[in-house]
């Protein structure tokens, strides 16, 4: 993570146009229509990339399609913002195949995704220098399902993304360490955090807000992935911890608070971000605030044009 303040995209206007994308896993077309048609109805211009419902095995395609479809959707100058379908399993293998020179020619803009997205989020921050969003994607259960979108989700979301807006401070529902803590959010899918140790774009804490979310890992697993990024030095200097959602990761608690709370910074848990319902949106980047009297995380938004 670079240590200078991330650009902050603009925000989105009503009409603006948005692509979606798929750098991971393989799109359902069914569940991809429906949430399409929720970023319609909110009031976007969404176009599809060409090769979104290829399928290799587990990946949306090839490496190079997939890579392809993300860097002419961020260079495209009619194009405010860059959706990712869904996760999975694949974005790191496209990391050595992107122009990143093309890329930080482009106008800066709005890159959303969440899970396996960590590692462009984590990419895009090092290579471009540009904060990210990380929520809810279109082809995924929240935007996506049959009985329509998750309503708190997606409204949101929309705070999060368009301009003139502000999004809610997103409680959680124990504190695990007292304090107050501003800086910029980093962090994401612990899986994909410990993957990237190691690499150029390892998670760097120092001076930032950590969020640590995951899916299906077993304490044991997750307890692993800690030791590791601690280890690593990963998370030395972090102003605080948010810890999101854990679905299907039995109790995870007893752990996490084993290996994290003796780093002695204000600590939150609960927080409904990365996976589940509701799936809130968090701005890697952007300055956040842990305030453990409220039990919150609320993001913050300086001018575009002063970012810096």
């Amino acid at each position: 993570m670079t240590s200078h303040r991330l650009w902050i995209p603009a925000r989105l206007r009503p009409g603006d146009r948005v692509a979606i994308v798929a750098p991971s896993g393989p799109v359902d077309p069914v569940r991809l229509a429906r949430g399409r048609q929720v970023l319609t109805e909110i009031g976007l211009d969404v176009v599809v990339m060409p090769r979104v419902l290829n399928r290799r095995g587990y990946l949306a395609g090839s490496d190079a399609g997939r890579a392809a479809d993300l860097q002419e959707a961020w260079c495209d100058p009619e194009v405010r913002a860059v959706i990712c379908a869904r996760g999975g399993y694949g974005a790191t293998r496209l990391l050595d195949l992107l122009d990143w020179p093309a890329m930080e020619a482009a106008r800066p803009k709005i890159l959303l995704g969440s899970s396996d997205v960590t590692a462009l989020h984590q990419a895009f921050a090092v290579r471009l220098g540009v904060a990210s969003c990380f929520g809810p994607m279109p082809a995924c259960q929240t935007l996506g399902d049959d009985e329509g979108p998750e309503r708190a989700s997606l409204d949101h979301l929309c705070s999060s993304l368009f301009e003139m807006e502000m999004p809610a401070p997103v409680a959680g529902d124990r504190v695990i360490v007292p304090g107050h803590a501003e800086g910029p959010l980093t962090g994401g899918n612990l899986s994909l955090l410990a993957a990237l140790c190691g690499t150029p774009y390892a998670l760097r804490a120092q001076g930032h807000i950590v969020l640590l979310e995951d899916v299906g890992e077993e304490p044991y697993r997750i307890d692993r992935m800690l030791t590791q990024l601690l280890q690593a030095g990963c998370l030395n200097g972090a102003l605080g911890i948010v810890l999101a959602s854990w679905v299907g990761c039995g109790d995870p608690m007893g752990v996490l608070v084993e290996r994290l709370a003796p780093l002695e910074v204000p600590m939150i848990a609960g927080v409904p971000i990365g996976h589940g319902t509701p799936q809130f949106t968090a701005w890697m980047g952007a300055d956040a605030v842990i305030d453990t009297e409220s039990c919150s995380l609320t993001c913050l938004f300086r001018d575009p044009a002063t970012a810096l």
